[in-house]
């Protein structure tokens, strides 16, 4: 396996980058977290489907409005746990007495839908695995 890594650092990328990768016979998409995935979240699960690129993102959401796995921190859970700092805050303890958490549950989120768009078969060990599956 090798591994090409792509950098955007503008939504006016997305197309250049998407043929650069199918240049270089990408056979997967890894897309990492940032505001500008997030901020464009549609364009890009457009641009993987046209190119036929199994993509993981790092959110559900992603996988929810149409792209093929998600998998990441469980949001649901981070606001959880974000609203027990504040409250600590709230009732005295000083900000830098509050302790860095890493999140501890993750969730993973298979779209059959577009697995079946770009061809894709997901074992059923995987699908096992998986917290949501969309059908």
């Amino acid at each position: 396996m090798q591994l090409h890594s792509i950098e955007v650092t503008s939504a006016d990328q997305f197309e250049n980058k998407f043929r650069e990768a199918t240049e270089v016979h990408s056979s997967a998409l890894f897309v990492v977290s940032s505001s500008l995935a997030t901020s464009n979240q549609k364009r890009l699960i457009d641009l993987a489907a046209k190119h036929r690129l199994p993509a993981i993102y790092a959110q559900a959401s992603f996988a929810a409005n149409g792209g093929l796995i998600a998998y990441g921190p469980d949001q649901s859970e981070r606001y959880r746990r974000l609203a027990v700092l504040i409250d600590k805050i709230l009732k005295g303890i000083k900000p830098s007495e509050v302790p860095v958490e890493q999140p501890t549950k993750f969730e993973l989120v298979i779209n059959l839908k577009t697995a079946k768009q770009i061809g894709v078969t997901i074992p059923p060990n995987v699908l096992a695995r998986a917290d949501r599956v969309i059908r």
